[in-house]
């Protein structure tokens, strides 16, 4: 753990020595040396951290890695104070501000010589705990090596336990089992690769297991081979476990010089020896995405063969990395429906059925499991042994997080879910531990969390990227380790919200509060009896409604984050401004908080602040001085228009200040906040959504310089004002979302006047009047989404549209007044979603025979003239979901299956639902049920 705090500490150090050299001369030499020490003890922490994934950490080496990672902490915030204290010091002018300035050198002064001091004895520490290091017998492990974890496993291991499961032990294995036995002895004669993926715990070697003794299988394959894997692996080791195991099954006696052979030989070796064999491997925990590349040149392909190679890994890149196989499968297995686990959960803890005076307590122990068959066997397997009392149920409930932590009886999950993290390099470690910051079940935007990592310096630069994007890369692999698990999907396919499952939040927790990373104050954890002074770094509050912050005055916390705290105290936000000086993060979403003190102003480290859906209505004008500032997240607050100040803040990333999608103006048009000349001097926005453009002429001169934004919100856009925007916008190379509003539905947006459009843009939304359509449209191969609203074109949009190659979501809100719309064939082949609504000329819609062929959804009303459904809509086989809104009974029934016209036309349509409008203003919701 300590790595993590000394590396970050590192590379937050070199930076800063690098941008603020000028502030931190004559201390920077001392902390050039401090950064050199640190370096030579990192490979000592690498040791420690593997020792302690094997579980072979002794109390000695745990008191070691704790002072480590203090006086990381430690230099942290001696340069934090040191930066603070030179950037609160006046700037005055004339005769008085001579003495202030004098006096202010003093001050610096004093200060270098603190801090220089300061610095020494944290030399000396650093030295004394590097000399106490070299005691303890640490091996120096390469930064690049792949950890040990895996090595000299002395816990019993749960993964070895799941090979021997009876089959009549375990639920839901039919449907997973009869697909991967069907594609082990069907299908191609070539060499397959089936992989099965799922986070830990979910049961992918006890699937395989069965699979694998199977006799359908054993029959169907001449040579059969388990490897178990794990996190290392040496080539030449798992090459011989092979060989063993072919020969001993034809009870052949294993060649005497296998143990002197090199790679090479034992590769010929063993093909050798399957030439001609028809053979199945099963490669179990598998970590590493090169292991395919190293593994496939020892087992030959022959023609009309059928061999087959099963691999189960947490790893979707592991999976990826077998695609060049002819035949290739994935099997994303995944975590167990509620009824499944229910049943499993009472085979273990009852044996027969749930007691009706525990049926309550049991459905929330099964839901904390959240369908992980290696909770639920484990936690019933404990409870199997409790007396069936409600009180002792209850305490187990509550409890469970500490359970895992302390009960030898659960040490066996907590490893095997600790081995995702364990695998983790340091900086994915701190994004990952990030999600304990949120509540239980908690689904954050992708955005939201993105921007906090890079508030928290846990994003690292990379030449040709820009920090959102490497951050975005950073969600990605854990996605693909199974590790994070996708909420919701966003129009362009990326991850739009996302989650960690309940069993691996409470791992976090462990680790959070063992590295001081984080700490959480909530009903359930009502004390701060058992934090660190030294150590907490991040306060998450949760459903609190007192003044326990009072009590932490002495506390080096560096962010803050309020969840569902609606009642909290007047007293909140004065004491933790006038307690925490250093804080980088505050996130005070939802919180009822009615004003921001001026005193904001003083957290000149501050990087992230939050007030969404707060009821504040005023910014104070001392936010200009937060000069280190990366987010300030407006959304859904009251707070309408931004104080001239804010254009200060040259740093500053993303600007968010819109309205949620309920709240629009009396026209039904998005609402945006009110900005000040000046904002131009912004350069380093990267989001600014959503604005109201002021007439005058400045504004678009402003906007033109943010040549960096890949997120543009504008509102309120006058007629006249249509060439300076499209001016602007084409300043903005990178520009991926834009999304625009005139003043009122009749304004005209003219937007016809741009040569050269942004080619990166993905989502693009135009709401108010078009007199043409922009052409420029056309040629946009990256757009995947578009929706214009209140455009009443007159002539045809699909034409512009059909051919764009990236399309995958097309909506028109009252944005055609022509009476046909026509799909024409060879158009939209990539589109997914279609929503047509107000469209009140429309009185037909023809889809041809070849256009359309991945629609998923199509969204229709209110079109009062429509009379017959989309004529060519049987031909839309992956059409899953069709929806008519505000219709006519009678046009409903066209499409019931009992006499229906229209039914033959739908009947291949999984979901159809009609709101029919029964002439009283009330709709009333019918869903087309095909069993009638």
């Amino acid at each position: 753990m300590a790595e993590i705090a000394v590396s970050f500490v590192i590379d937050r150090l070199v930076p800063l020595l690098q941008e603020e050299a000028q502030l931190l001369r004559g201390v920077s030499v001392e902390v050039n040396s401090i950064i050199a020490e640190l370096q030579v003890i990192k490979p000592f922490l690498r040791d420690a951290d593997e020792r302690d994934a094997r579980g072979e950490l002794d109390e000695g080496v745990k008191a070691w890695v704790k002072q480590v990672r203090q006086v990381s902490h430690h230099i942290e915030d001696i340069i934090d104070e040191y930066m603070l204290h030179l950037a609160e010091c006046p700037q005055r002018r004339g005769f008085i501000g001579f003495f202030d300035k004098a006096g202010h050198y003093f001050k610096k002064r004093k200060s270098r010589h603190d801090i220089a001091s300061e610095i020494q004895d944290v030399k000396r520490t650093i030295c004394e705990i590097k000399e106490r290091g070299n005691t303890y017998g640490f091996s120096s492990i390469d930064q690049q090596g792949s950890t040990s974890c895996g090595k000299n496993v002395t816990w019993h291991d749960l993964r070895v336990a799941s090979e021997f499961t009876e089959e009549t032990e375990i639920v839901g294995i039919e449907s997973p089992r009869n697909e991967l036995t069907n594609w082990l002895v069907e299908g191609s004669p070539k060499r397959g690769v089936i992989s099965v993926v799922g986070m830990g715990g979910v049961g992918k070697t006890t699937l395989a297991k069965i699979i694998y003794n199977n006799p359908i299988v054993t029959a169907h394959f001449n040579c059969h081979a388990w490897i178990s894997v794990s996190l290392t692996f040496k080539m030449e080791e798992l090459l011989k476990i092979m060989i063993n195991q072919f020969y001993k099954e034809q009870n052949k006696s294993v060649p005497e010089d296998i143990d002197k052979m090199d790679v090479r030989s034992l590769i010929e070796k063993l093909r050798d020896y399957l030439g001609g064999k028809r053979y199945v491997v099963v490669f179990d925990d598998v970590w590493d995405s090169n292991f395919w590349a190293f593994m496939k040149d020892a087992l030959p392909d022959k023609p009309n063969g059928g061999s087959r190679v099963v691999i189960t890994t947490r790893n979707d890149a592991v999976a990826d990395s077998c695609k060049e196989s002819p035949f290739y499968h994935v099997h994303k297995l995944l975590p167990l429906p509620q009824d499944m686990a229910w049943d499993l959960f009472c085979k273990k803890a009852f044996q027969t059925v749930c007691p009706p005076e525990l049926m309550d307590l049991s459905q929330k122990i099964v839901k904390r499991c959240e369908g992980l068959p290696l909770a639920i066997v484990t936690i019933g397997g404990v409870l199997a042994t409790k007396e069936k009392v409600m009180r002792q149920w209850q305490a187990f409930l509550m409890s469970l997080g500490s359970e895992l932590g302390s009960n030898p009886r659960f040490t066996g999950i907590k490893r095997i879910l600790s081995l995702s993290y364990f695998d983790l390099p340091y900086h994915l470690k701190l994004c990952y531990l990030y999600f304990g910051i949120f509540p239980e079940d908690f689904s954050i935007s992708c955005g939201r969390l993105i921007r906090l990592w890079i508030a928290e310096g846990l994003v690292q630069r990379k030449v040709g990227k820009t920090l959102e994007e490497v951050a975005e890369e950073y969600l990605t692999e854990l996605i693909y380790r199974s590790l994070v698990q996708v909420s919701v999907v966003n129009y362009d396919g990326k991850a739009r919200s996302c989650r960690v499952h309940d069993m691996m939040r409470e791992i976090i927790l462990l680790i959070s509060k063992d590295l001081g990373f984080c700490d959480i104050l909530s009903k359930d954890n009502p004390g701060f009896e058992s934090l660190d002074i030294l150590e907490t770094r991040r306060l998450s509050i949760h459903n609190r409604e007192d003044n326990a912050l009072e009590s932490i005055t002495g506390f080096r916390i560096r962010s803050v984050f309020s969840f569902n705290a609606n009642e909290l105290p007047k007293s909140f936000v004065g004491i933790l401004l006038s307690n925490f000086k250093l804080l980088k993060t505050l996130d005070f979403g939802n919180a009822s908080l009615y004003y921001l003190p001026e005193e904001v102003g003083n957290l000149f480290h501050l990087r992230y602040l939050s007030i969404r859906d707060t009821e504040i209505k005023v910014l104070p004008k001392s936010i200009g001085r937060l000069q280190n500032l990366l987010t300030l997240d407006l959304t859904r607050s009251h707070v309408s228009e931004l104080p001239v100040e804010i254009n200060r803040l040259h740093k500053l990333r993303h600007l968010l200040a819109y309205l949620d999608e309920k709240i629009k103006s009396e026209f039904g048009l998005q609402q945006g906040v009110k900005i000040h000349e000046g904002f131009g001097h912004l350069e380093a926005l990267q989001e600014l959504y959503i604005v109201e453009a002021n007439h005058g002429p400045w504004f678009f001169e402003d906007l033109r310089k943010l040549t960096q934004l890949r997120k543009l919100g504008i509102t309120k856009l006058k007629s006249e004002n249509g060439k300076a925007l499209c001016t602007a916008i084409e300043q903005m190379n990178h520009l991926e979302s834009l999304d625009v509003s005139s003043l009122s539905p009749d304004e005209i947006i003219d937007l016809q006047h741009i040569a050269c459009a942004p080619q990166y843009l993905r989502s693009l939304h135009l709401q108010g009047r078009l007199e043409t359509f922009p052409v420029w449209i056309s040629t946009l191969e990256n757009l995947v989404r578009v929706h214009f609203s209140w455009s009443r074109l007159t002539e045809d949009p699909l034409p512009f549209l059909h051919t764009l190659p990236s399309l995958s979501e097309l909506g028109l809100n009252d944005a055609y007044d022509g009476e046909l719309l026509h799909f024409k064939e060879g158009g939209f082949q990539k589109l997914k979603v279609l929503g047509l609504k107000n469209l009140n000329a429309l009185h037909s819609v023809i889809i041809d025979n070849g256009v359309l062929p991945i629609l998923k959804e199509i969204i229709i009303g209110p079109t009062p003239q429509l009379k017959e459904v989309p004529s060519g809509i049987q031909h839309l086989s992956k059409l899953t979901y069709l929806a008519f809104y505000d219709t006519t009974l009678e046009f409903a029934r066209k499409m019931k299956p009992s006499g229906g016209q229209d039914y033959g036309v739908v009947k291949h349509i999984p979901r159809v639902l009609f709101w029919v409008n029964r002439g009283d203003g009330q709709l009333k919701t019918y869903m087309l049920s095909h069993d009638k």
